[in-house]
């Protein structure tokens, strides 16, 4: 067994499939044919299974290229692969929006996480923990309505502030910005303020992680994160897989 030993896995991914979670008014596709299902002679006799599918690049667990929202931004098969791996800084503010939906990231939670681990932003993927991965498969706790027209006013779920989102793209380099929710600001300021976090980061070369599975046995500071998009061409998103890793030792898992 050539796989290391003394890390433990965890998929932070939700799985791709028709229930995926989009915007209201923005398009939900999802759609999978079976191409072939069957024991069939060309093959011997042998089973054989394959699948035609489409989505939106911009559904369920997926990545935001700067050409997202920047005319002349990079596409998401342009990164770097070198970005798409590093520490991650999981910012955890799962009591505060269990008390308030509408609960925000502030400059100050960047600061305390720094001084509370003892580590820097720069050069890290940075994870905000609301707790609403496990609301993921329910549209109306995730969301905060059940409702898929257009209208957004009743849209709720936590967040970044807006000054959190220009504190972090301009005071930290990171290398991109994931949280647990349908955007990484809150629903409020996304809407209100101009999607701040998208405008403010994306521009500087940094990427967006949107609707990650982030479990609540990743460590504030320890775990390693790799966030692997498809490479689709001149693609401003992508849906991507990401895995974390912790040494054992951090834990002392068995």
């Amino acid at each position: 067994n050539a796989m290391p030993t003394n890390v433990r896995y965890f998929d932070l991914t939700h799985t791709f499939e028709e229930t995926a979670v989009v915007l209201p008014g923005f398009r939900k596709f999802f759609k999978i044919d079976q191409l072939m299902n069957s024991s069939s002679d060309d093959f011997g006799g042998l089973w054989f299974k394959a699948e035609i599918y489409s989505q939106n690049s911009h559904s369920g667990t997926h990545m935001d290229a700067p050409s997202h929202v920047v005319p002349d931004g990079i596409n998401i098969d342009e990164i770097p692969v070198s970005q798409f791996h590093g520490p991650a800084a999981v910012v955890d503010i799962t009591e505060r929006a269990r008390l308030n939906v509408d609960a925000e990231v502030t400059v100050q939670d960047f600061l305390e996480w720094e001084s509370g681990t003892g580590q820097s932003l720069n050069g890290t993927i940075v994870l905000i923990r609301t707790g609403w991965a496990e609301k993921y498969n329910d549209q109306a706790a995730y969301l905060g309505t059940a409702d898929t027209a257009e209208d957004t006013s009743q849209i709720h779920y936590p967040g970044m502030s807006v000054e959190a989102c220009h504190w972090l793209a301009e005071n930290r380099d990171i290398k991109g910005l994931g949280s647990d929710t349908l955007s990484p600001e809150s629903a409020i300021t996304f809407f209100a303020d101009n999607l701040p976090c998208h405008f403010a980061m994306l521009p500087k070369g940094m990427f967006l992680l949107e609707s990650v599975a982030v479990k609540k046995e990743l460590p504030l500071y320890g775990a390693y994160i790799s966030a692997l998009p498809q490479k689709i061409v001149k693609g401003s998103g992508a849906p991507t897989r990401i895995v974390a890793t912790i040494p054992k030792i951090i834990e002392n898992l068995p």
